[in-house]
Order: C-alpha cells, then sequence, then structure tokens
C-alpha cells in the first residue's frame, strides 16, 4: 500500500520513511539558473513548505552524507547540480509568528523568532562555526549579522529559506475580515522591524556572507509596500516552466487513483468516477498565461488519496476540516470598493472576469483606491487561489474563474452567511434544501426566497437585477458539496446551463435527483404591475400572465435541448418577477 504523506512536510521524513511523493527535483537546475533571490508564490496549502524542506536537504552542507539515500532515486540524483550540499542553510517560516496585538508586539515576536532560528543554526552548524555567534535578545538584526560573520569564517555561504513570508502580515491586513489597514502599514513604515530585516537581507547578499535566498507567499502585496528594503528578488511564479513546481498534474493523479483502485479490486469505471470527482473539487488552476494543462491542489489530493485507500471509498466530505480555508480574507475583499460585486460575479462566471494585464505590484494604498480596486481585487483573489486564470479573449486579455468546488463552496459561504447572518434562517434553508432534493418539490424554498431572501437585497441590487441574479441567489441557497457535484454555467453542445445539481458518484443509489435549471428574470415595469399589486395574485395567477407563459416556454426549449445529451435530470425552470414573485416548472421531456 502506498503511504501518503498527509499534513507532512518534512521531506527528509517523506523520503526516509517511504511515503508517495511527487518528484519536482528536475526544477533544482532551472531554480539556480533563474536567480540567486527568488520570490515564488502560491495559495495557502498548496506545498510550498514540503518544496523548501526539499531544498533545504539538497543544498545543505550536513546533508551531504545522505544525499544518495534522499536523491538517488530522483531526477536530480541522477545528474546533480555542483551547488549541491555547499551551503549552511537557515529558514524562517513566518506563519509561526502570532499577528494578534499591536505591531510593536507583534515585531517583537518577529525578533524573538529570529533569534530563535539562529540558536537553532549555530548549534547545528557548531562544528564548522570557528566563532561563537552572539545572539542580542532585543535585536535580532544584530544577531544575525553576528551569526553572517560566522559563516565568513568558514568555507561556506549561507542560503536562507523564508516560508510564508508574507503570512502574519496577511492577517494582520484582514485576519477578522475589517479593513483596518493601520496596523499593516505600521508594520511596514519606513522605521519598522519587518522592513529593517529586509533591507538587512538585502545588505547582507552583497558579500556579507548570504549567497542565495528563497522566498514563497501567497501575494506579492507585502513585497510591494517594502520595495525600497528589498527589491531584488526575481518573481518566478508566473514563469511557464515553475507552473507545476507545487501541484500534481492530471497524469500523476490518475496514476495513484489507479492503484488505489486496484488495490481495492474495483473495475475502471470506479477510476474514472474517482478522477471525474476530484477533477471537478479539486483541479482548474492555472499559474501563468499559456500553461497547457491544470493544477490540482496536493494537499486536498492527498486528503482523498489517503481516504480512498483506507476506507475503499470516497471522502464523503471533500475538504478536510482541518483545512477549512479561513473566510476572512473573502469578507475582508467583499468590503473594498467593489468588493462585493466581483465575488458576485466570480460566483456567477456571467460575464467573466477580465483583466488586461495582472497585478504583480500592488501595495495596500492601491487597493482601497476606488478607481483602481477592480484591477488590484481580481489580481489578490487569483494570487489567493480563490480565482484561477481561464484562457484569453479575442483581444488576449486575461479570463479569470472560480477554479474548482471547493472554492466555490468557499464563496458560496461567504454570500450566505452576509446575506442570511442568523444560524436559525441558514438551518432552516438547509432543512428546506434536503427535502428538496428528494421530492423535487421547489415552493418552500421559493416561498422563503421572496418572504426572507430577497428582503436583504438593496436597491442596488434590485436595480441591477437580472437572470444572473436569481441564478447566484438559488446557488447559495442550494448549494451541497457533500452530496452534489454543482456547476454554473455547465456547457452543453456548445452552450451553458443556468445552474445543473449532478449526484455524486459515491450516492447515486440514494433517493437524491439530478437536476438542471434554467433561469429567467422580468422586471415589474416589463408586467405592467407594482410590487404590491403583483403581491396580491397568487402564483397560478402570476403563471397566467402573458411575459411569464413566452418567458416559461423559452426556459423549457432550452432545457429540452440540453435534455437530449444528459439523462436522467430533473428539468425545472424558473421565472422571476421582480424580487417578488417566483414561477417554477418541471418541464416532461415528451418521450417521458
Amino acid at each position: 500500500m502506498l503511504k501518503f504523506p498527509y499534513g507532512i512536510s518534512n521531506f527528509h521524513r517523506i523520503i526516509t520513511n517511504n511515503y508517495f511523493y511527487v518528484d519536482r527535483t528536475n526544477h533544482i537546475r532551472l531554480i539556480e539558473d533563474a536567480g540567486d533571490q527568488i520570490l515564488f508564490l502560491r495559495p495557502r496549502r498548496f506545498g510550498k513548505s514540503l518544496l523548501l524542506s526539499m531544498l533545504e536537504n539538497y543544498y545543505d552542507v550536513a546533508k551531504a552524507d545522505e544525499f544518495d539515500k534522499l536523491f538517488g532515486n530522483l531526477a536530480i540524483g541522477k545528474n546533480p547540480t555542483p551547488l549541491h550540499n555547499q551551503y549552511l542553510v537557515m529558514k524562517w517560516d513566518f506563519s509561526n509568528i502570532n499577528p494578534k496585538g499591536e505591531a510593536q508586539q507583534i515585531e517583537m515576536r518577529l525578533y524573538h523568532y529570529i533569534n530563535r532560528c539562529i540558536k537553532n543554526f549555530a548549534y547545528k552548524y557548531q562544528a564548522l562555526l570557528p566563532i561563537n555567534i552572539q545572539i542580542d535578545p532585543e535585536d535580532a538584526i544584530d544577531s544575525f549579522l553576528s551569526m553572517l560573520n560566522a559563516v565568513l569564517q568558514t568555507p561556506y555561504r549561507l542560503y536562507l529559506f523564508i516560508d510564508e513570508y508574507d503570512n502574519f502580515a496577511n492577517e494582520v491586513m484582514m485576519g477578522k475580515g475589517e479593513i483596518n489597514p493601520e496596523r499593516y502599514k505600521a508594520l511596514t513604515s519606513a522605521d519598522s522591524s519587518l522592513k529593517a530585516i529586509f533591507k538587512t537581507v538585502k545588505s547582507a547578499s552583497g558579500g556579507l556572507g548570504l549567497e542565495r535566498v528563497f522566498i514563497t507567499g501567497a501575494s506579492p502585496i507585502l513585497m510591494s509596500d517594502m520595495t525600497t528594503a528589498y527589491n531584488v528578488a526575481k518573481n518566478i511564479y508566473l514563469e511557464p516552466e515553475f507552473h507545476d513546481l507545487c501541484g500534481f498534474q492530471e497524469h500523476e493523479i490518475k496514476t495513484v487513483l489507479t492503484e488505489i483502485a486496484q488495490q481495492c479490486g474495483f473495475e475502471n469505471d470506479k477510476i474514472s468516477e474517482a478522477l471525474k470527482l476530484i477533477r471537478s473539487f479539486y483541479n482548474g488552476y492555472c499559474f501563468n498565461e499559456s500553461c497547457q494543462s491544470d493544477i490540482y491542489n496536493p494537499t486536498l489530493a492527498l486528503y482523498f488519496f489517503d481516504c480512498f485507500q483506507k476506507k475503499c471509498r470516497f471522502p464523503q466530505q471533500m475538504l478536510d476540516e482541518n483545512l477549512t480555508m479561513d473566510l476572512n480574507k473573502l469578507t475582508y475583499l467583499s468590503r473594498l470598493p467593489n468588493g462585493r460585486a466581483i465575488l458576485w460575479q466570480a460566483l456567477n462566471g456571467t460575464p467573466p472576469l477580465i483583466l488586461s494585464l495582472l497585478a504583480n505590484r500592488f501595495g495596500i494604498d492601491q487597493m482601497l483606491k476606488t478607481n483602481q480596486s477592480n484591477r488590484f481585487i481580481i489580481s489578490i483573489l487569483y494570487y489567493l487561489g480563490v480565482l484561477t486564470l481561464d484562457g484569453e479573449t479575442e483581444l488576449r486579455q486575461l479570463r479569470f474563474k472560480i477554479p474548482n468546488l471547493v472554492v466555490r463552496k468557499l464563496y458560496v459561504e461567504h454570500l450566505f452567511e452576509m446575506l442570511l447572518p442568523q444560524d436559525t434562517e441558514r438551518e432552516q434553508v438547509r432543512l428546506l434544501a434536503e427535502e428538496f432534493y428528494q421530492t423535487v418539490d421547489l415552493q418552500p424554498i421559493c416561498d422563503f426566497m421572496t418572504q426572507r431572501y430577497f428582503k436583504v437585497f438593496d436597491n442596488r441590487d434590485y436595480k441591477d437585477a437580472n437572470e444572473l441574479t436569481i441564478k447566484t441567489a438559488f446557488l447559495t441557497v442550494l448549494f451541497n458539496d457533500v452530496w452534489y457535484m454543482m456547476d454554473s454555467e455547465m456547457p452543453v453542445e456548445r452552450r451553458y446551463s443556468d445552474l445543473s445539481m449532478i449526484v455524486r458518484p459515491d450516492f447515486r443509489q440514494t433517493p437524491l435527483k439530478n437536476f438542471l435549471f434554467e433561469f429567467k428574470y422580468l422586471k415589474l415595469s416589463q408586467v405592467g404591475l407594482s410590487g404590491e399589486e403583483l403581491k396580491r395574485l397568487s402564483i397560478e395567477e402570476v403563471e397566467t400572465l402573458e411575459l411569464v407563459q413566452e418567458k416559461l416556454a423559452e426556459a423549457e426549449q432550452q432545457l429540452l435541448d440540453y435534455q437530449s445529451n444528459l439523462e436522467d435530470l430533473q428539468l425545472i425552470s424558473v421565472v422571476a418577477v421582480g424580487f417578488d414573485s417566483l414561477v417554477w416548472k418541471i418541464v416532461k421531456p415528451d418521450r417521458f
């Protein structure tokens, strides 16, 4: 059986304990050629820490005796670079720094953390360092300079790895979902300790003993706000050759699923089901304009492999609760100028989010400017992994989309909690949705939508409302990723259905139904009625209105066209008249 290193980012442990490992060592030569100081960005939980651990083990002089054991069976082991095991290495992991409290408290924790790293470094390399490192408990920069002086007395130089360089800064900036940039600005001010540390790192590369730096993080915001302190790193995160530096490719996923299915005695159709499921939930990431294939989230893929192998069935919860993404960042971004509108547009997918250029150098002040916020909000959503590239327009502009169902759930939960802040109301909707999945009776949900859900929409929402507004509202209410693979704008015969709900393969023997929805919208002015007049009409009377009949017929024809290619579906047309009335109908194909 395969041993999956779920939750393990220690390369030495993975290799020496024969855990599953996807070889990315063939990138080492490319990284060396790229430059001496590198910045590499990827979303959280995307394998960056394991990447750094692999590089640490490769370059560490203290691991020279273990080179063949660690790398002999990997790509780089067959043709290593001259720099292997030629450095003293140090790693700073900024995710270990508590972001709570005022800037001065955070800076003191940063100093203390770096001092601890220097003490560990001194202990690890004591046999190679001819002089002692002097630790200043109040000034980590002085300690770092003392360490570099000790390094200069050896034949070696320092390779510094900084993991999650922006983690605690991002938490300070948007940890509680509040727009409060002052604490963040205090951390990045001209006289801040954080800026002083990066200035020191920059100067240390000029002959003071520091030769190489590799930095990982989620976004370029902090780096941009510290440009004067550290402007020497080369950004490689958009380069095509580093597209798959972290993450799994589909052929690698399929190989593992095939081995697990064979162990469990499954036929080939089970492999296809597993691949379709994992593709829907974890795939979809494209990290440069010319990527030829999407990348899978590696941490979640390992979670799926581990569950599938242990139980010979798919995990019921596709997103492990221990890895649930923090909604605070979406909450924060939704409160920026135009933020909520961008999140809403991303969720409904039409029209697509488009940029001429991805912003790769922008700070907090630019994000807060109303006239520039769209570009920067879309860009930060991309860096956080909640949007990804989706090809180009005819004018070679960049299109963006939500990558997969795990991320779509994040948007849905954010908007659902924003529109229905009361737990009791969300629970009521959940029970209504579960009943609908089995009975195909949409009326109780329609009643809730008109009587409660649409009430929280403001006047601007009403003014700009269309069928996309209604579709997105139903998506938030009906969303269920335990039982369904849900898709907004699913392609069918070169057209796109509004909303599909396909039962997951592992739940197809249950009473759950498959659904395909088509939504239409009429403004009150189109039907010549006021809101009050419409409310006095019964659903049956609204349904007899001429325009409503036309919209129902139009939706029915579209659904029947889709049905020719999709079997075993409940076809449902929904017509909204303003936010005041919803008429729905089950469409029955003639052959039934």
